[in-house]
């Protein structure tokens, strides 16, 4: 299952996946559940802020997956505003909607998908988090609700290997950070993006899923970069 299929890196990691002779299906979710049904590729529709509607859809697909890709996220406020630059910038409503978007949705994901998560093999759990979500590795401070939103989701997810590794011993719990992806966005922040480093969704849909296919139960927890280094929380 990819939640987020209508976005970037999302629709190029359920294409990159059917490509794949080892893969039977991949269900492709997205608000509207419109996702072209090409192949083996089956849309399912879903709301990241509404529970009812992810049961529903995992309900329908059932189980067991072998694999549950969360690429959905938010940077700025649906109106646009931010990210933030200042404290002077933070708002009790900018903050709970980008935690509502990149923390509490992966949450409901995994409520409703970790339990259709095969128990007789290798299986995997991961969410695109991001680099400045690492709370080590944060230098330059500022866009306070987007790190802290993503820090949390990393912790989330290091909850959940933890307790997925009592029921499930051969899967994977991750989060990923994709590397500056050219996709809406990211297109306001790409200005002082290195030369090579501006990356298209499908380099990097095909750059994560070498990372995972690379991971093993003991990576369970982690935080991993597109070319596979482990990040610190």
């Amino acid at each position: 299952m990819v939640f987020g299929a209508s976005g970037g890196i999302g629709g190029a990691l359920a294409e990159a996946l059917a490509a794949r002779a080892d893969v039977a299906e991949v269900h492709a979710g997205s608000r509207r559940g419109d996702t072209p049904g090409v192949g083996k590729v089956r849309p399912f529709a879903f709301d990241l802020q509404d529970e009812a509607s992810i049961a529903a859809a995992c309900t329908g697909i059932g189980g067991p997956l072998d694999m549950v890709l969360i690429a959905t996220g938010r940077l700025t406020r649906a109106d646009g505003a931010g990210p933030e630059k200042s404290y002077r910038a933070l708002s009790a409503e900018g903050m709970a909607e980008l935690f509502a978007v990149n923390t509490i949705g992966p949450a409901l994901i995994a409520k409703h998908t970790l339990p259709l998560l095969r128990r007789d093999g290798r299986s995997v759990f991961a969410a695109l988090s991001a680099r400045v979500g690492s709370i080590a590795d944060n230098r330059l401070g500022g866009w306070h609700a987007y790190r802290a939103s993503k820090a949390a989701l990393n912790m989330l997810v290091k909850n959940l290997a933890l307790e997925l590794a009592r029921t499930h011993p051969q899967a994977i719990a991750v989060t990923l950070h994709p590397g500056t992806v050219d996709t809406g966005l990211s297109a306001p922040f790409q200005r002082g993006v290195a030369e090579g480093k501006l990356f298209t969704p499908a380099f990097s849909a095909g750059a994560l899923l070498r990372v995972l296919e690379g991971l093993a139960p003991a990576d369970s927890g982690g935080l991993f970069a597109w070319d596979g280094a482990r990040l610190p929380f």
